[in-house]
C-alpha cells in the first residue's frame, strides 16, 4: 500500500505548548502560502479533502497531525509568507513553525513545498536556515510543475539542486504536480527512507527517534 494512503486526521493545535506527546516518527510538510501544499498532501494521500484547500492563501493557521498506517505522522504546518495576514499573526506563525521545526525530537525530516515558478524565495531560504542546524533531511518539492514546459521545469529543477548542493546529501529536490499527479512515488520513496520502511509495505509501526 502507498505510504500516505489512508492517512487519517488526528489533531490540530495552535500553540507549541499544546503539541501532543510524541507517538511515532513525524514528517513535517511546510511551504509558502499558495505553494500548493494542501493539494500536494491530498494527492499523496489519494484523498480529495484530507488537507483543507482554500482559494485564499494563508488560511491554514494550525499545525495538523495526520496518522499514517505505518504509525508515523504527517504534520501539516501553517503556510507562511502571505502579506495580507496581520503582522501579529505572521509573528505567531513564525514562532510556532520555528519552535516545532527546531525542538520537536520526534521530527525526522522536512518536506518543503515551493512553487516551481517561484522557488527559493527569501522565506523559503529562512525556513531552510531554521531547519539545517537540526541535521535532519530536507526534501524540496517543486509544486505546480505542470505550469511550466518540460524544458523549463527541468531547468528549474537543476537550478534549485545546484543552489542547494552546498548542503550536501541531506537535501533532495524533485518536481511535483498535483494536477498531473506526477512525483508521488518519488516523494514516497524519500519519506519511506527517512522512516525506514518500504513505500509499498508501510504497515509496520515506526517509532520516534530515541524510543
Amino acid at each position: 500500500m502507498p505510504l500516505f494512503r489512508n492517512a487519517t486526521f488526528e489533531i490540530s493545535i495552535a500553540r507549541s505548548d499544546a503539541l501532543p506527546p510524541p507517538h511515532g516518527a513525524e514528517v513535517a510538510f511546510a511551504g509558502r502560502s499558495n505553494a500548493g501544499k494542501s493539494s500536494a498532501i491530498n494527492t499523496l494521500a489519494g484523498h480529495t479533502r484530507l488537507a483543507y484547500v482554500s482559494k485564499t492563501p494563508g488560511r491554514t493557521q494550525l499545525i495538523n497531525f495526520f496518522r499514517l498506517n505505518c504509525g508515523a505522522a504527517l504534520v501539516d504546518l501553517p503556510g507562511y509568507g502571505y502579506a495580507q495576514v496581520p503582522e501579529k499573526i505572521r509573528r505567531h506563525w513564525a514562532a510556532l513553525l520555528e519552535d516545532y521545526l527546531t525542538r520537536r525530537e520526534s521530527l525526522v525530516g522536512l518536506v518543503l513545498m515551493m512553487d516551481a515558478r517561484h522557488p527559493l524565495t527569501p522565506l523559503d531560504r529562512a525556513m531552510i536556515g531554521w531547519f539545517v542546524p537540526t541535521g535532519k533531511p530536507i526534501h524540496v518539492m517543486l509544486t505546480k510543475s505542470d505550469k511550466l514546459s518540460r524544458n523549463e521545469a527541468n531547468k528549474t529543477l537543476f537550478a534549485v539542486r545546484r543552489d542547494l548542493q552546498e548542503l550536501g546529501e541531506r537535501v533532495s529536490v524533485q518536481l511535483f504536480s498535483s494536477l498531473a499527479k506526477t512525483g508521488v512515488e518519488e516523494c514516497e520513496a524519500v519519506v519511506a527512507g527517512w522512516l525506514g520502511v518500504a513505500p509499498g509495505a508501510a504497515e509496520a509501526p515506526v517509532k520516534a527517534p530515541g524510543k
